[in-house]
């Protein structure tokens, strides 16, 4: 068996291991004994299910990029919501009684260094007996940047999140593998903007993962390739059960008549799960009878399963035809019956 085979089999273990813990530093190091977990998985909720009552209707009215750069220049125009960003936890747990919280940076992006603000998220969220489980960063630069400069500059933008992470008790950061060039091309710039990045994280016990998120980034293989290329314990996967759409890209300009490019999203998630520390269920509609239209979770979850995770699975609902409280009660509702159908078969 070749070295690289030999690493595959090992992360898939070591997912099995470390992610019934939900990867957390708090639950490596906390004195209180960790129960025994009885179930499959867990369910945390991704503050993106809520980025309406944050934001309001500052995204639909200057759109991804548009919105990306007012974040930059001018934060609190972007925060038009009712919600405040330190109410995340509380509402987690009261209004839907989950115990576990993926952050997203754009929800406090000027506070990654005000360790006031941080203190404040932190102790709301241990009032509330929350688990902190990572922050999902976007708008900080392309780590696979052809510019050998920039890419540096985007991988030192990170660098500050990832103490935050650590601040806070978390296990990890998201990312974004965002490159240009031909297939090989982009691999290797963002395996390099991504090796760089792991490095500075493993010295704060963070890891580093990168979720498909438009783009090659949503090419399954295109991923996998990235991590055996970056080859460090800290990088990992948070494979997205809807976002597999390659074209048009996320991040970029793009014309209205560019067609559509979808991978298979079970084949992607097949070949992501591998490297998996997180997994995130994406939802946008529901049928009559609670299932969601676009995915089959029942599928989804096995493919998860049979490659030995047992973390958490971030409820992340993106739809309109429900209200964000309703679309995550929605979510909520068919990962747990998914999984008292599953328990039977994993445990």
């Amino acid at each position: 068996m070749n070295r690289r085979m030999k690493r595959r089999d090992f992360l898939k273990a070591s997912a099995g291991l470390t992610a019934g813990m939900g990867l957390s530093s708090f639950a490596l190091t906390s004195c209180k004994e960790t129960p025994v977990q009885t179930e499959p998985f867990k369910i945390s909720l991704a503050q993106w299910s809520l980025h309406r009552r944050f934001y309001g209707d500052s995204l639909a009215r200057l759109g991804v990029l548009g919105w990306g750069r007012a974040l930059t220049e001018d934060y609190g125009s972007v925060m038009a919501g009712d919600l405040d960003p330190l109410e995340f936890a509380s509402t987690a747990r009261q209004e839907f009684d989950i115990e576990a919280i993926e952050y997203v940076n754009t929800c406090f992006y000027d506070k990654a260094e005000d360790r006031d603000y941080l203190r404040e998220l932190k102790s709301r969220a241990d009032g509330e007996g929350v688990q902190s489980l990572l922050i999902m960063c976007d708008f900080e630069g392309a780590l696979g940047d052809p510019d050998e400069q920039a890419r540096i500059v985007a991988v030192e933008n990170h660098h500050k999140w990832v103490e935050a992470a650590a601040y806070l008790g978390c296990h990890s950061i998201r990312v974004n593998a965002l490159s240009s060039g031909s297939f090989e091309e982009q691999q290797e710039l963002a395996a390099d903007g991504l090796r760089r990045l792991v490095e500075f994280s493993d010295g704060h016990g963070i890891n580093v993962l990168v979720e498909n998120h438009g783009g090659y980034s949503s090419h399954g293989k295109w991923l996998a390739g990235v991590m055996e290329l970056v080859d460090h314990p800290r990088i990992g996967t948070l494979p997205d059960f809807g976002n597999f759409r390659v074209k048009p890209e996320i991040f970029t300009e793009s014309t209205q008549d560019e067609p559509e490019e979808w991978y298979d999203r079970y084949l992607g998630v097949e070949e992501l799960m591998p490297y998996a520390k997180a997994v995130s269920a994406k939802s946008n509609d529901f049928d009559a009878q609670g299932n969601e239209v676009n995915t089959d979770f029942l599928r989804m979850m096995k493919i998860v399963l049979d490659a030995g995770y047992r973390g958490y699975v971030g409820i992340e609902y993106e739809g309109a035809a429900l209200s964000e409280p309703d679309g995550i009660r929605a979510t909520k509702a068919l990962l747990e019956r998914v999984r008292d159908e599953l328990a039977v078969d994993y445990q």
